[in-house]
Protein backbone atom coordinates (compact mmCIF):
# COMPACT_ATOMS: atom_id res chain seq x y z
CA UNK A 1 0.00 0.00 0.00
CA UNK A 2 1.19 3.52 -0.86
CA UNK A 3 1.01 6.33 1.68
CA UNK A 4 0.52 9.70 0.02
CA UNK A 5 1.52 12.37 2.53
CA UNK A 6 -0.43 15.55 1.82
CA UNK A 7 1.83 18.48 2.71
CA UNK A 8 -0.72 21.03 1.52
CA UNK A 9 0.03 21.30 -2.19
CA UNK A 10 -2.80 22.57 -4.38
CA UNK A 11 -1.87 19.72 -6.75
CA UNK A 12 -2.26 16.84 -4.26
CA UNK A 13 -5.78 16.20 -5.56
CA UNK A 14 -4.26 15.44 -8.97
CA UNK A 15 -2.04 12.75 -7.41
CA UNK A 16 -5.07 11.27 -5.62
CA UNK A 17 -7.13 11.22 -8.84
CA UNK A 18 -4.29 9.51 -10.69
CA UNK A 19 -3.76 6.88 -7.97
CA UNK A 20 -7.51 6.18 -8.05
CA UNK A 21 -7.48 5.90 -11.86
CA UNK A 22 -4.72 3.29 -11.69
CA UNK A 23 -6.59 1.42 -8.96
CA UNK A 24 -3.50 1.61 -6.75
CA UNK A 25 -3.93 0.55 -3.16
CA UNK A 26 -3.24 3.80 -1.31
CA UNK A 27 -4.03 5.97 1.68
CA UNK A 28 -3.92 9.77 1.74
CA UNK A 29 -3.08 11.54 4.99
CA UNK A 30 -2.40 15.16 5.85
CA UNK A 31 1.12 15.34 7.29
CA UNK A 32 -0.18 16.27 10.74
CA UNK A 33 -2.30 13.09 10.88
CA UNK A 34 0.52 10.64 10.01
CA UNK A 35 1.39 8.31 12.88
CA UNK A 36 5.06 7.32 12.64
CA UNK A 37 4.23 4.03 14.33
CA UNK A 38 2.04 3.10 11.35
CA UNK A 39 4.78 3.48 8.69
CA UNK A 40 5.43 -0.28 8.79
CA UNK A 41 1.97 -0.81 7.22
CA UNK A 42 3.02 0.91 3.99
CA UNK A 43 5.09 -0.49 1.14
CA UNK A 44 5.97 2.89 -0.40
CA UNK A 45 5.55 6.64 0.06
CA UNK A 46 4.78 9.73 -1.98
CA UNK A 47 5.55 13.09 -0.40
CA UNK A 48 3.54 15.92 -1.99
CA UNK A 49 4.53 19.51 -2.48
CA UNK A 50 3.58 22.19 0.02
CA UNK A 51 2.24 25.73 0.25
CA UNK A 52 3.87 26.92 3.47
CA UNK A 53 6.98 26.10 5.43
CA UNK A 54 6.28 24.29 8.69
CA UNK A 55 8.87 22.88 11.10
CA UNK A 56 6.63 20.00 12.19
CA UNK A 57 6.00 19.09 8.55
CA UNK A 58 9.74 19.16 7.83
CA UNK A 59 10.50 16.93 10.82
CA UNK A 60 7.79 14.38 9.95
CA UNK A 61 8.74 14.15 6.26
CA UNK A 62 12.39 13.73 7.21
CA UNK A 63 11.46 10.82 9.50
CA UNK A 64 9.46 9.19 6.69
CA UNK A 65 12.49 9.55 4.39
CA UNK A 66 14.80 7.94 6.94
CA UNK A 67 12.25 5.14 7.45
CA UNK A 68 12.13 4.52 3.67
CA UNK A 69 15.94 4.47 3.47
CA UNK A 70 16.45 2.16 6.44
CA UNK A 71 13.64 -0.22 5.40
CA UNK A 72 14.50 -0.08 1.67
CA UNK A 73 11.02 1.11 0.70
CA UNK A 74 10.28 3.13 -2.47
CA UNK A 75 9.67 6.85 -1.99
CA UNK A 76 8.86 9.65 -4.43
CA UNK A 77 9.37 13.19 -3.18
CA UNK A 78 7.57 15.78 -5.32
CA UNK A 79 8.77 19.44 -5.33
CA UNK A 80 8.91 20.11 -1.56
CA UNK A 81 9.16 16.32 -1.12
CA UNK A 82 12.33 16.37 -3.26
CA UNK A 83 13.68 19.36 -1.35
CA UNK A 84 13.21 17.70 2.04
CA UNK A 85 14.73 14.48 0.60
CA UNK A 86 17.81 16.47 -0.41
CA UNK A 87 17.99 18.26 2.96
CA UNK A 88 17.52 15.00 4.91
CA UNK A 89 20.43 13.35 3.08
CA UNK A 90 23.03 16.14 3.20
CA UNK A 91 21.98 18.41 0.33
CA UNK A 92 20.96 22.06 0.30
CA UNK A 93 18.18 24.19 -1.16
CA UNK A 94 18.03 27.87 -2.08
CA UNK A 95 15.47 30.46 -3.10
CA UNK A 96 15.41 30.95 -6.86
CA UNK A 97 15.78 34.40 -8.43
CA UNK A 98 12.28 34.02 -9.91
CA UNK A 99 9.23 31.82 -9.49
CA UNK A 100 9.24 28.83 -11.84
CA UNK A 101 5.70 28.24 -13.07
CA UNK A 102 4.44 26.47 -16.16
CA UNK A 103 5.58 23.86 -18.66
CA UNK A 104 9.27 22.99 -18.91
CA UNK A 105 11.47 20.39 -20.56
CA UNK A 106 13.73 18.12 -18.51
CA UNK A 107 16.69 16.31 -20.04
CA UNK A 108 17.19 12.91 -18.44
CA UNK A 109 20.95 12.34 -18.21
CA UNK A 110 21.21 8.98 -16.48
CA UNK A 111 19.45 5.68 -16.93
CA UNK A 112 16.74 5.09 -14.33
CA UNK A 113 13.48 3.12 -13.97
CA UNK A 114 11.17 6.18 -14.17
CA UNK A 115 11.91 8.07 -17.39
CA UNK A 116 14.34 8.71 -20.22
CA UNK A 117 15.10 11.17 -23.01
CA UNK A 118 13.44 14.57 -22.77
CA UNK A 119 10.23 14.82 -20.76
CA UNK A 120 7.71 17.65 -20.55
CA UNK A 121 6.92 18.61 -16.97
CA UNK A 122 5.13 21.30 -14.99
CA UNK A 123 7.05 23.61 -12.65
CA UNK A 124 5.60 25.51 -9.69
CA UNK A 125 8.26 26.46 -7.16
CA UNK A 126 10.40 29.31 -5.87
CA UNK A 127 13.02 27.12 -4.13
CA UNK A 128 15.32 24.57 -5.72
CA UNK A 129 17.72 21.86 -4.68
CA UNK A 130 21.10 23.60 -4.97
CA UNK A 131 23.40 20.72 -3.99
CA UNK A 132 23.05 16.99 -3.52
CA UNK A 133 24.46 15.03 -0.62
CA UNK A 134 27.00 12.28 -1.36
CA UNK A 135 24.29 9.61 -1.53
CA UNK A 136 22.09 11.34 -4.15
CA UNK A 137 22.59 10.76 -7.88
CA UNK A 138 21.47 13.45 -10.37
CA UNK A 139 19.24 11.98 -13.09
CA UNK A 140 17.76 14.97 -14.94
CA UNK A 141 18.11 18.73 -15.38
CA UNK A 142 16.38 21.67 -17.04
CA UNK A 143 17.49 25.13 -18.09
CA UNK A 144 16.20 26.49 -14.78
CA UNK A 145 17.24 23.70 -12.35
CA UNK A 146 20.36 21.58 -12.21
CA UNK A 147 18.68 18.84 -10.12
CA UNK A 148 15.19 18.19 -11.55
CA UNK A 149 15.28 14.45 -10.83
CA UNK A 150 17.57 12.58 -8.48
CA UNK A 151 17.85 9.20 -6.81
CA UNK A 152 19.10 8.00 -3.44
CA UNK A 153 22.01 5.65 -4.21
CA UNK A 154 20.73 2.68 -6.24
CA UNK A 155 17.45 2.49 -4.34
CA UNK A 156 13.88 3.22 -5.42
CA UNK A 157 13.94 6.58 -3.63
CA UNK A 158 13.53 9.54 -5.99
CA UNK A 159 12.96 13.27 -5.93
CA UNK A 160 11.44 15.44 -8.65
CA UNK A 161 11.76 19.21 -8.37
CA UNK A 162 8.80 19.52 -10.78
CA UNK A 163 5.20 18.37 -10.30
CA UNK A 164 4.80 15.08 -12.25
CA UNK A 165 1.10 15.02 -11.40
CA UNK A 166 0.57 17.95 -13.81
CA UNK A 167 1.77 16.54 -17.17
CA UNK A 168 1.39 13.40 -19.26
CA UNK A 169 5.10 12.56 -19.08
CA UNK A 170 4.98 13.19 -15.33
CA UNK A 171 1.99 10.90 -14.85
CA UNK A 172 3.90 8.21 -16.73
CA UNK A 173 6.77 8.72 -14.24
CA UNK A 174 4.36 8.29 -11.29
CA UNK A 175 2.89 5.16 -12.87
CA UNK A 176 6.35 3.64 -13.28
CA UNK A 177 7.11 4.53 -9.66
CA UNK A 178 3.99 2.84 -8.30
CA UNK A 179 4.78 -0.28 -10.34
CA UNK A 180 8.37 -0.63 -9.08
Amino acid sequence: MILLVDNGSVFTKNIVEFLCSTKSDHAVMPFDKVNLGDLEKFDSFILSGRRHNDQAMNALNSKIIHHAISHKKPLLGICYGAEILALSTGGTIKRMSSLQKGPSMVQVMQENPLCDGVIQVYQSHSFEVSSLGKSLIPLGRSDACKYEIFQYENSHIFGTQFHPEMSGDGLSLIEKFINI
